[in-house]
């Protein structure tokens, strides 16, 4: 059966919920409402979603084993979008990979995804092109022609259109059957027919580096951590991780260590109640100490003081979900 909902979101955290088959962490680096947007339409094995982020964001995506995971930008006038620190542009299909990417984008961010089962992946190739699709692609950019791209974008459009407007369709197996047949179908020709925009190897190595850098730090939460402790442990230089950095997430690891943290403080302030939680004791269980410092900081990229996130009602906290219509899968 098939499953069509439509998420309205003001938390970055629970955008982690949305996605059953990748691993992800959202961080936005403005200050602003955040607000993210995302119709979700799973078919039989192929799954969809189109997404819409408000403010401008880093994150991290690992798909998880045994799927394989296709993105795009859905419109021409979104923000810009960098995968591994590689532009994206419209027009291309970003060929996710099991291991963990780092990607960024500015505010009033378009995007969507198509995922599969690797094995009907491979499958629907030797039925539509005669062969499997090869292997080195799945680890670069596709630009496929211009005709069939335009093609996979306004099916891509339509079906999460229906999502929006009339999701008892997307109940009736028939329908799922031929929108699942036509999107796959496209979506093969233009992996098989496009020409893949390949990583250089030191940008293979970068994302290595960048994957060992994000793995200390999710190792080691809850106390301060400093760039020469940090590159002795992932075995890198100073110079060469503040360069990656730069380059991959738009700043210096400890900026972005810093900005990770305070996410993590304002996620457990939402989830806490006042007359058992402090601020003192959660800022300094994520490794902050210079609580003066931290408080400027804290107000200046989500516009309220630790304090008054903690008085929150508790609502606040639950991300909010729209489902537009729900079947069991």
């Amino acid at each position: 059966m098939a499953l069509s909902r439509v998420f309205s979101l003001d938390d970055p955290s629970a955008c982690q919920a949305v996605f059953p088959f990748c691993d992800v962490e959202l961080l936005p680096t403005a200050k602003g409402n955040f607000h993210a947007e995302i119709a979700q339409i799973g078919m039989n094995g192929l799954w969809m979603h189109r997404i819409h982020i408000s403010l401008p964001e880093i994150n991290t995506v690992a798909v998880k084993p045994g799927r394989r995971s296709f993105g795009f930008l859905t419109e021409s006038n979104s923000s810009s979008f960098l995968d591994c620190g590689q532009e994206v542009r419209p027009g291309d299909i970003v060929l996710n990979r099991p291991d963990v990417v780092h990607q960024r984008s500015d505010a009033d961010f378009h995007y969507g995804t198509v995922s599969l089962p690797s094995g009907d992946l491979a499958a629907a190739a030797k039925a539509i092109i005669g062969r499997e699709l090869p292997e080195k692609p799945y680890k670069s950019t596709i630009r496929p022609p211009s005709a069939l791209m335009c093609r996979l974008l306004k099916l891509h459009k339509s079906i999460g259109q229906l999502a929006h407007d009339t999701p008892d369709i997307l109940e009736l197996p028939e329908v799922t059957r031929a929108l699942e047949t036509e999107l796959t179908h496209i979506l093969v020709r233009c992996l098989a027919e496009g020409h893949p925009l390949e990583r250089t190897a030191g940008g293979c190595r970068k994302d290595r580096m960048l994957t060992r850098f994000v793995e200390f730090l999710r190792a080691n939460p809850d106390r301060p951590l400093y760039l020469t402790e940090i590159c002795a442990a992932i075995g890198v230089a100073e110079r060469t991780l503040r360069a990656s950095c730069e380059e991959h997430i738009g700043m210096g690891p400890i900026r972005y260590l810093t900005l990770r943290r305070m996410h993590q403080v304002r996620q457990a302030l939402l989830h806490s109640h006042p007359s058992t939680a402090t601020v003192t004791r959660t800022v300094t269980d994520h490794g902050f100490w210079e609580l003066g410092r931290f408080s400027v900081a804290y107000h200046a990229l989500f516009g309220e003081t630790p304090s008054e996130t903690l008085r929150q009602p508790r609502w606040h906290a639950v991300a909010v979900s729209h489902p537009s219509a729900v079947a069991d899968t």
